[in-house]
């Protein structure tokens, strides 16, 4: 029932009269002998909330559209269509979404949202809305708080304006955005009202995916397909749906605002494009799990409320190994889920710092020569039963199940490493991947001594030994409890590690969407299913029961993808060596990694799973080479520009004082020795040459990639050519840049240093 209220009364509603004013703006200059303005604050704003008031467990899922809300506003057998929806995958049939659209506008306006809007992913790696009012005006100057089905399943943005990777001319506009009942609707608030978002995919007038949802929809339901029928294969016929379940943990770096606010490249790039390394880094290993700064907390605190009334898990937070950088870890939820929350936890995070004078710098190197950040892509699967397929049990080798889960996602990192490797693909993540922080490019499966050896004597077709479980380990302290011991130790250097009952994707970047490396990852378990089980029925088809047709299988394909396989310090150059004699992909950026997805087993495998059509797989190849070439050029042009209006001046000025000095001092005191006044103006006029060649060099390299002498260059040689040419070049003007800023007067410096980004906030 819709309910009418006067027409300035809706609008008031509408419209928040109490706007809040707030300066900021760029610091007109550094305080070099006291703190950054926004430091004179106080270091501890007053929370919000006062959390002591209001129990989290009724803060939490406050502002979701969840199960609770539903089985409390919706009529039963309502409810229950959208369970079997959520549960079995059902398609809702749509005489019941205006029921259900009619009670998410009541709970959506009893919680003061004035506003709804189809959030979805498209291929720019952010979000996207466009808010409705809930308000129609009537004729008779009333107006209507109204919201249909028609509008809750379907909207149409303008598409023509959305990367499409040539999947359609840029004149053609229309766009739809589909409800997606399987990940909640929510409120998001903010400090002048709250709006409805409702989840949805992004389909083009044609039917082509544009955005990342819609493929990792497809593959979850890819995955739970072949998985049941596996199941039911291995004997449990009581199965209806596998999920994949996922718990992405996040790192991030806050430094002050005034900080970021003068420093273009952080501003445009979000990266600094400058900056010497500091005198202290993280070398002395005191940050990793320190004590966190009160300032820091009072963020993470009011970041967190606002996340547990989003309905999300987060358990975990501390201090990373770099300074200022941090850690946020929520518990595992579906991955469709999980996917949006980690999109809604990076957006709480930048708006909340902004609330502490604070800036969250996502990127994946926003410092050079410290650890950058990563996203921990924590990844498993599980029935509807409440069953985890990749938990051991206490004698792992006398689990038939897991062996022949374990033995397929094996066989996908192995046959589709390229493909693994690609997912994780962009430039951001080139500074990080192979840098003693983070995995290398080389993708390899960690499974610890135990499962190794079961492995292994799999192949060898030797007896594993029975009754091998958990142990404890000695403390050599009497009054300490016994603690037990995982089946491996954790290898922080692989990119895929088994840890207990997942497998952690680790070289996820940490500004990255995790829907489409989850899609990869589930489109290729969900192929390597498809084959344990047409190789089981085969099998037994030949009269070998199911425990033989399980052994014969295991073992074939153990021995078959076994290379991939390694538990030692990925790190180590002897690593790379053993990984090129096994024959294992090593991708080292993102140009020579992103051609995998147009192959011809690329293709093939994700049109056989319906995961994605050619010609939209083809459309992130090409979406993914531009974000590429976007992304350095940008760097390249702000490269140039901070070089020459604000590194060179200075550099110049303080060259220009120290000529005077040595002239007037020469001057008024006669043949005075001043070889080392003179030394020191030797090198920085030697320096600032240097910087300008390589600035001239660099300009050239940014006219060339624009240069269509030869023609309109295709996507990859125009990737190509920023990264061979222009990179290196850009390498060039930072490393004399770098040398200039420790030899420069540092009251003349114009841009913040990494010794006080990293250690005032």
């Amino acid at each position: 029932m819709t309910k009418t209220l006067p027409l300035e009364e809706a609008m008031a509603a509408i419209v928040n009269p109490h706007s809040q004013s707030f300066q900021h703006g760029r610091n007109g200059g550094r305080q070099r002998q006291g703190i950054p303005p926004s430091l004179h604050q106080t270091q501890t704003p007053a929370p919000a909330v006062d959390y002591t008031q209001t129990p989290l467990t009724e803060v939490f899922g406050s502002n979701v559209f969840n199960r609770k809300t539903m089985n409390t506003l919706l009529p039963k057998p309502v409810y229950k269509a959208v369970m079997a929806c959520l549960d079995q995958g059902e398609q809702l049939q749509p005489s019941m979404a205006d029921i259900v659209a009619n009670a998410m506008k009541d709970w959506a306006v009893s919680k003061g949202a004035t506003h709804f809007c189809h959030w979805f992913m498209p291929m720019t790696g952010l979000t996207a809305e466009k808010h409705d009012s809930f308000v129609t005006p009537t004729s008779e100057g009333q107006a209507l708080v109204e919201f249909s089905g028609k509008f809750l399943v379907q909207g149409e943005p303008d598409a023509s304006s959305f990367p499409s990777g040539g999947i359609r001319s840029t004149f053609e506009a229309r766009g739809y955005t589909g409800w997606d009942p399987s990940s909640p609707a929510f409120i998001m608030e903010s400090s002048h009202g709250k709006t409805l978002c409702i989840p949805s995919v992004f389909i083009s007038w044609s039917g082509h995916a544009l955005d990342k949802k819609t493929p990792l929809l497809r593959s979850l339901d890819a995955i739970s397909k072949h998985a049941v029928r596996l199941l039911h294969i291995l004997g449990n016929k009581t199965v209806k749906r596998v999920i994949c379940t996922v718990g992405p943990e996040q790192e991030y770096f806050l430094i002050d605002e005034s900080y970021y606010l003068s420093r273009p490249d952080l501003i445009n790039a979000g990266r600094t494009l400058f900056g010497a390394k500091p005198p202290k880094g993280q070398e002395m290993e005191d940050h990793y799990w320190g004590s966190i700064r009160e300032r820091i907390l009072a963020f993470m605190m009011d970041a967190e409320y606002e996340l547990y009334k989003l309905g999300m898990p987060v358990k975990t937070r501390h201090n990373e190994v770099a300074p200022a950088q941090f850690e946020v870890a929520p518990i595992f939820e579906s991955s469709n889920i999980a996917s949006d929350h980690n999109m809604l936890l990076m957006e709480t995070f930048r708006k909340t710092a902004q609330k502490h004078g604070l800036r969250c710098l996502l990127h994946e190197k926003p410092f050079s020569g410290i650890n950058g950040s990563g996203k921990h892509n924590n990844w498993s699967m599980a029935d509807n039963e409440g069953n985890n397929l990749l938990e051991p049990g206490s004698t792992p080798h006398e689990n038939e199940q897991f062996l022949v889960v374990l033995s397929a996602v094996i066989r996908a990192v192995n046959k589709y490493g390229a493909l693994l490797r690609a997912s994780i693909a962009s430039a951001n993540n080139d500074h990080r991947l192979g840098a003693n922080e983070a995995p290398p490019a080389i993708m390899s499966v960690y499974l610890g001594d135990q499962l190794t050896e079961i492995v292994q004597s799999i192949v060898s077709g030797k007896t594993e030994e029975k009754g091998k479980s958990k142990k404890t380990l000695e403390i050599g302290v009497s009054m300490l409890p016994e603690i037990a011991r995982d089946y491996s130790d954790r290898n922080r250097t692989s990119p895929f590690a088994f840890t207990g009952n997942k497998f952690e994707f680790r070289a996820v970047g940490s500004s990255q969407s995790i829907a489409w490396p989850n899609t990869v990852l589930n489109t290729i378990v969900a192929d390597s299913l498809q084959y344990m089980a047409d190789a089981l029925e085969a099998e037994i088809k030949k009269g070998a029961s199911v425990d033989k047709a399980v052994q014969i299988v295991v073992k074939k394909t153990l021995s078959e993808n076994e290379r991939v396989i390694f538990n030692g310090d990925n790190y180590a150059q002897a690593w790379h060596q053993e990984a090129e004699r096994r024959g294992l992909p090593n991708f080292k950026h993102t140009v020579e990694s992103l051609p995998t997805l147009v192959t011809k087993d690329t293709r093939e495998l994700f049109e056989r799973h319906g995961v994605l059509k050619e010609d939209e797989l083809v459309s992130r190849y090409n979406i993914l080479l531009e974000a590429y070439c976007k992304t350095v050029n940008i760097e390249s042009l702000l490269t140039a520009e901070i070089a020459k209006t604000m590194i060179l001046p200075a550099a110049i000025e303080y060259q220009g004082r120290l000529a005077a000095t040595i002239a007037q001092t020469k001057a008024a005191v006669g043949n005075l020795n001043l070889s080392g006044e003179e030394s020191l103006l030797r090198d920085l006029c030697s320096k600032i040459g240097e910087l300008h060649n390589a600035v001239d060099v660099l300009d050239s390299m940014i006219k060339g990639s624009k240069d269509d002498e030869h023609g309109e260059p295709d996507a990859y040689a125009h990737a190509r050519f920023y990264r061979e040419r222009v990179i290196p070049s850009m390498d060039e003007v930072r490393a004399a840049a770098d040398q200039l800023e420790i030899m420069v007067d540092d009251n003349l410096w114009p841009l913040p240093k990494f010794r006080e980004m990293l250690y005032i906030y």
